[in-house]
């Protein structure tokens, strides 16, 4: 309008912009207050889950994302679960049980997954139960180029961007129309080794790139538990999402009607009966 001033149309939509915002905030300190409040019946693992889930909530309203995941857009990424850390990590063999159940769900969903080995030479190899065949699971991987040596911290060594790069090439020619639209691999699916190190850095570099970054709690760990409860906050305040092996199978289903629902059904069902040293953790 005239002098400077906005006109009244203007005037309209800033109102409703900042009342949005403010609505927005509300949630984000609503939910902030009911996860954080006093509550004596709550384990210290309970409260530190609430207050890592309020980190992922505020983030994610501040990025107006929420963290959907299709199969045609998401890779998982295996981060150093080598044999010279199983017997060295917290809760390990329920990462690796962990893991092959992931690996199996990205099989049975034709999502690629990527494997790195952090300097193979002192810590060894990928341990081969991540696969629910063993070595020749591990082989078939390595036989598609997807197991990367390196020495770099995070994941994203010049070997795994050339890949990423691949993948999303090869999506945007493939005809699928959701990878197409989507420009390739979009979400990246988090779980190894030391959570507070290499799965941490690795987290940082993918949301630096834009990616959406789903970290796999019940499959990542380190030496240490504190380590490992720090890192997942600072991954959340990042803006990383934290969430469960079980509720990313079923997202990324969508659908009782999706075909290949019961087969996840029957891998959940059987990674269930395994004994879950995260779950029993929040029991004390």
């Amino acid at each position: 309008g005239r002098g400077g001033y906005p006109s009244s149309p203007n005037i309209l939509i800033t109102i409703f912009a900042l009342a949005l915002h403010l609505s927005r905030a509300s949630v984000v300190l609503a939910s902030f207050s009911f996860c954080t409040r006093p509550a004596t019946s709550r384990s210290p693992r309970l409260k530190t889950a609430a207050a890592m889930m309020s980190s992922t909530t505020a983030n994610a309203i501040s990025r107006n994302v929420v963290g959907k995941l299709t199969p045609a857009t998401t890779a998982f990424f295996l981060c150093d679960i080598q044999e010279r850390f199983r017997p060295l990590m917290h809760n390990s063999q329920t990462v690796i049980s962990t893991a092959q159940y992931l690996t199996s769900i990205a099989n049975t969903l034709d999502i690629p997954i990527v494997a790195t080995e952090q300097y193979s030479k002192v810590f060894g190899p990928t341990v081969s139960d991540c696969f629910v065949n063993g070595q020749e699971g591990l082989n078939t991987l390595i036989q598609k180029g997807h197991v990367f040596e390196k020495k770099k911290f995070s994941m994203l060594t010049d070997d795994v961007l050339e890949l990423l790069n691949t993948m999303n090439t090869n999506s945007n020619s493939s005809g699928n129309a959701g990878a197409s639209s989507n420009n390739g691999i979009q979400s990246v699916v988090l779980f190894g080794i030391e959570s507070h190190v290499c799965v941490q850095q690795t987290c940082l570099d993918l949301i630096e790139m834009g990616k959406d970054v789903h970290v796999i709690v019940d499959c990542v760990s380190s030496q240490q538990p504190l380590d490992r409860d720090i890192s997942l906050q600072r991954m959340a305040n990042a803006g990383a999402f934290l969430t469960t092996s079980q509720s990313l199978a079923y997202m990324l289903v969508n659908s009782a009607d999706h075909p290949n629902f019961k087969a996840i059904s029957k891998l959940t069902v059987e990674h269930m009966k395994l004994p879950n040293e995260f779950n029993d953790s929040y029991k004390k």
